[in-house]
């Protein structure tokens, strides 16, 4: 059996992946702030949605696996909306349990 060695080396990163891909430091600062609000925003939505979920499960009085039977999903996906989990999930896929749900999500921009 013939081993394979690979050895490969990471540069460590500065924080600001756009200064670390050579944009000018005055151009990465606003990059960097600029996908932070973005990221943020996102953030703030998906949470929302959430809160929403859970919101209609309470009200309902739906343990986590009527909730997914209902929405289309398992079980520990609706433990992952429960505890928050905003990595896990798109807005998308959000919006389309609380329609399953019977909810009519809205978007307004100002």
């Amino acid at each position: 059996m013939k081993t394979s060695v690979k050895s490969s080396y990471v540069t460590p990163t500065g924080g600001n992946v756009f200064a670390d891909l050579g944009f000018k430091p005055k151009e990465a600062a606003e990059l960097h702030a600029r996908s932070k609000r973005i990221i943020a925003e996102k953030l703030a939505i998906k949470h929302l949605l959430m809160e929403e979920v859970s919101t209609w499960m309470d009200k309902n009085d739906l343990l986590q696996l009527d909730a997914a039977k209902i929405l289309g999903v398992t079980r520990p996906r609706i433990s992952d909306v429960v505890r928050k989990q905003t990595d896990k999930f798109t807005i998308d896929a959000l919006v389309d349990m609380l329609s399953r749900a019977g909810k009519h999500v809205q978007m307004k921009v100002t």
